[in-house]
């Protein structure tokens, strides 16, 4: 194997990457500098008018009424003809006193019931509040400590003790006979007076271990045993204060509506109509059963009846072995009966799922549709099922910081990532691993679009550091067309609420196969995983498919690595000659080249023969790097056993230990360059060795003081490399082992090719040099 061709190989990809990084640095730019031109257009355009209306106030008048249409227009909103009669409207109808908010849950937590997820939800704004998976394949591992079931969502009120709000069927909460009201005291001994404090407390706990637990039911300490389990996946969660998912409110009642009180301009997150609190205030519950709830809302001033609908999916027991059957996801209704005697105009605004999983902050790496950097929660929407529209975390993320600034200084702000297209097919929040998507169901007849406007939304604090900007709570709002309704009539829209894995065959039936995307090479990508996945099912160990994985390549790749070896030790017993052409022909390059190309014909060497392997390990490099970060089957896989946290996840880093307490905050949290993470990786030190070592064994002596420079630089690239790749996939790192130690073992049992250059070669190749510079010389 030839070094410098190694070498060259690392300069390549050091090169490579250096420009990927610069490409997303000017995307970035690019993206700011044209949403700065909007903003700028935008505030030109508003001075243009001030200036017009100062000339001609009477006149611009009329102007302004004939904007304020078009702008409604240009909004696709249809201003309301009938209007509501205002002494109904106006009239003093008293509210029912508002009931206190509660909690439900629909299916369950246990990985043998006919249910895939667990889901909670509040009574306050009909919200979804948490959906957790409830297959054993997909466990949090982030958190590994042991999981009792998630009692309340405020986990900050503290008291004497720990006030139960709900317990999800199948959880190990239910299973020791805690119920909703009940207080919890102790945990395994130790006092728990908020969720914050019993969150401290599991932390410490291992899961398939009992524990002992207190707590109070109607006055009365009870004792009960409990077994923990391994901590499931939150596809959706509450983050901090951020708003729960699916919220809802009117958009358009009669001849008021947003796009009228806004003037083209985004709505605030939680503004609402007068007499609209659909978001804010309690529902009450019209129905309740173990997979549907119904959620009524009365708007006794505006005489509406809001009614919201979520039903769970069972799968049916013929299928429970079937971990793609179509069973991820809730069926969502959304339905508006207009109890007046006059009709009116109703449009709603609906918002998606948010809290989607931030997997693996430190180190993870979303493979994006866009170029530039992607978010670890993008929104994606498709219209006409085509390939959807990606939009970064980061771009909502800025966006959201401008449309802060603009609020600030009492200035209008444009939505910049705005669809109205018709035919919407689905909308979502896209993370690493896991989608929430909302799917609308159309009936097959109806040809009409039910949504106006679609764009994304941020729902969580924006960080002031870009580096985090990936990290930020983004969701998605539809707004819906304006719908005329009689006394009595109603509108109703259902849909799909899809929250699980990225498995292709379990998002084909949903329709929903272009979630998954591999990017650069991603031909070779799914080739790889067909490959991994075939090894997998006969060993069943992931690690040791990746190993047989490598051995596959290489062996395929023999004849080319062989000729490429064999050409390296050619290279280095012609050098010494190569030295003397070139000090011979120093003043000369035309003359050094040509002989430089008569001694390779002589010799039948070819330079190049070594970068034909560079050239196929390159795209099985990326191939492999974004199997590992797209392949849901590869998340959690571990090298050894699940019981070893060490090497747990090859999608993820080994983490041999956590060295927070010890290191300074800039390598532990970043962010910058070198922002190492909370654990000490041990697989990219042993990679970076091994090139080193490969290096220093089959690179030849230098045969001057240049070559031994350059020798040394690439060593000292190794090193920078390690520390850019020591947040590399473990999976990864184990490829690059085993190719390096095959290498190595493959150079040892090529034949060693004979002498190419003695004393009698040696004459002989000047004397052809010779004459047929003689030849060229006469010609001229």
């Amino acid at each position: 194997m030839d070094n410098r061709r190694f070498n060259r190989f690392l300069v390549v990809a050091f090169l490579m990457f250096a420009v990927y990084m610069w490409g997303v640095n000017a995307y970035t730019s690019r993206n700011n500098a044209l949403n700065k031109a909007k903003q700028v257009a935008l505030d030109a355009k508003k001075a243009d008018e001030k200036k017009t209306t100062e000339k001609s106030a009477d006149g611009e008048a009329k102007k302004s009424d004939e904007a304020k249409v078009d702008a409604n227009k240009s909004a696709d909103v249809k201003p309301a003809e009938p209007v509501v009669d205002a002494k109904e409207e106006e009239a003093d109808v008293k509210e029912l006193p508002e009931e206190p908010e509660r909690w439900f849950t629909l299916g369950s937590a246990d990985p043998n019931s006919q249910y895939r997820m667990l889901a909670t939800f509040s009574s306050r704004g009909a919200a979804l509040a948490r959906i957790e998976l409830s297959q054993t394949r997909y466990r949090d591992i982030d958190d590994r400590s042991g999981y009792l079931g998630e009692l309340t969502i405020d986990n900050s009120i503290e008291g004497a003790g720990l006030k139960i709000d709900y317990v999800g069927a199948g959880t190990p909460a239910a299973k020791a006979g805690l119920k909703p009201g009940d207080i919890l005291k102790e945990f395994d001994g130790a006092p728990v007076s908020s969720g914050k404090t019993l969150k401290d407390v599991l932390q410490k706990k291992k899961p398939g271990k009992k524990y002992d637990l207190v707590y109070v039911r109607d006055g009365k300490e009870e004792k009960a045993a409990v077994e923990l389990i391994r901590r499931p996946l939150a596809v959706v969660a509450p983050e901090g204060k951020d708003p729960l998912s699916m919220l809802m409110t009117l958009d358009q009642v009669g001849d008021k509506s947003f796009s009228e009180l806004q003037r083209g301009k985004e709505a605030k997150l939680d503004e609402e109509l007068p007499h609209v609190a659909l978001r804010k205030s309690v529902w009450t519950v019209a129905e309740s059963t173990e997979d549907k709830i119904v959620f009524h809302k009365k708007l006794a001033k505006l005489k509406l009846d809001v009614y919201k609908t979520y039903q769970l999916v069972k799968t049916p027991e013929k299928e429970l072995k079937n971990p793609d059957y179509p069973s991820y996801h809730l069926d969502v209704s959304v339905r508006i009966v207009n109890n007046s005697t006059a009709e009116r105009a109703i449009a709603y605004r609906l918002d998606g799922p948010t809290g989607l999983p931030l997997e693996g902050a430190w180190y993870a790496s979303k493979v994006s549709r866009n170029w530039g950097a992607g978010g670890l929660r993008d929104v994606v929407v498709s219209f006409n099922h085509a390939t959807p529209v990606m939009v970064n975390c980061p771009s909502i993320a800025m966006d959201e910081q401008r449309k802060r600034n603009a609020a600030e200084k009492g200035e209008d702000y444009l939505v910049v990532n705005l669809w109205q297209q018709n035919s919407l097919s689905y909308i979502g929040v896209d993370a690493q691993y896991f989608a929430a998507t909302l799917i609308p169901q159309l009936p097959k007849d109806e040809k009409k679009n039910w949504f106006v406007a679609s764009y994304p939304i941020c729902v969580g604090p924006v960080s002031e550091q870009s580096a985090f900007l990936t990290h930020t709570d983004v969701s998605f709002r539809l707004i819906s067309e304006s719908t005329t309704l009689k006394p009595g009539e109603e509108l109703s829209h259902q849909f799909q609420l899809f929250a699980g894995p990225k498995q292709a065959d379990l998002l084909g039936k949903y329709n929903l196969d272009e979630l998954i995307y591999y990017g650069w090479f991603s031909w070779v990508a799914k080739v790889l995983a067909v490959v991994l996945h075939f090894f997998y099912s006969i060993v069943r160990n992931y690690g040791i498919a990746i190993i047989l994985l490598t051995v596959l390549v290489r062996g395929c790749m023999f004849p080319v690595s062989r000729k490429q070896a064999l050409g390296a030790q050619k290279m280095a017993e012609i050098q010494p000659e190569m030295k003397k052409i070139t000090e011979k022909y120093k003043k000369d390059p035309q003359a050094r080249n040509q002989a430089m190309q008569e001694l390779y014909q002589k010799y039948n060497y070819n330079p190049l023969s070594g970068c034909l392997l560079l050239f196929v390990q390159l795209p099985i490099f990326v191939g492999l790097y974004r199997s590992l970060m797209v392949d849901i089957e590869l998340r959690d896989a571990p090298l050894i056993s699940e019981a070893v946290r060490w090497c747990s996840n090859l999608a993820a880093p080994d983490m041999l230990f956590n060295w927070a307490s010890f290191m300074p905050d800039w390598i532990v949290n970043g962010p910058g360059f070198l922002w190492l993470g909370p654990y000490f990786n041990i697989l990219p030190f042993a990679t970076i060795i091994l090139f080193i070592w490969q290096q220093k064994i089959m690179m030849p002596p230098a045969a001057d003081e240049q070559q031994a420079m350059q020798q040394k630089i690439m060593q000292y690239m190794m090193i920078v490399m390690g520390v850019m790749f020591f947040k590399v996939a473990s999976g990864l790192c184990i490829y690059f082992i085993a190719s390096s130690l095959w290498g190595v073992a493959e150079r040892e049992f090529h034949p060693k090719p004979a002498k190419a250059i003695d004393a009698k070669n040696a004459e002989a190749v000047a004397k052809v040099i010779a004459e047929k510079k003689a030849k060229r010389n006469k010609r001229r």
